[in-house]
C-alpha cells in the first residue's frame, strides 16, 4: 500500500507542477501581448536613459503613445553649477517602442536652468 501511496503523491506533485508551469506560461503570453502603462513606460524610460547618458532626468516634459510606440521630451541635468540657477540642463527625445524600451535618443536643446524660453509663435 505504501507503494501505492508514493506512486499517488508523485503523480498528484507532477500534476500541480505542470499546472504551475501551464499558469506561468500563460501569464508571460499575457504580460507579452500587453502594452505597459504610461507611468511604467515613463519610469522604464527614466531608468534607461540615466543608464546610457550617465545623467541624472529630473522630469517628464512631454509624453506622447504613437503607432510605433512612445516618443517623450526628458529634462536632464548636463552640467550642476553654483547657484543652482546658472547649472545646464537639456531636453532629450526619447523613443521607445511599444513595449517601453529605448529605441533612441537625441539632445534637441541646452539651457540654463534659471532661464525661461522665449515667446514663440503657436505655443512651440
Amino acid at each position: 500500500m505504501s507503494n501505492t501511496s508514493n506512486t499517488s503523491k508523485a503523480q498528484n506533485s507532477r500534476t500541480a507542477h505542470e499546472s504551475d508551469e501551464t499558469e506561468e506560461t500563460e501569464e508571460v503570453r499575457e504580460s507579452a501581448d500587453e502594452r505597459p502603462s504610461p507611468m511604467q513606460v515613463l519610469r522604464h524610460a527614466r531608468t534607461q536613459l540615466a543608464e546610457l547618458t550617465g545623467m541624472a532626468p529630473e522630469s517628464v516634459s512631454s509624453f506622447e503613445q504613437t503607432e510605433d510606440g512612445w516618443i517623450l521630451e526628458v529634462e536632464v541635468l548636463e552640467i550642476a553649477r553654483v547657484p543652482d540657477t546658472m547649472s545646464l540642463l537639456a531636453s532629450y527625445r526619447v523613443e521607445l517602442d511599444p513595449q517601453g524600451e529605448l529605441t533612441g535618443y537625441r539632445r534637441v536643446r541646452r539651457y540654463e536652468r534659471g532661464r525661461a524660453d522665449p515667446h514663440r509663435p503657436g505655443g512651440r
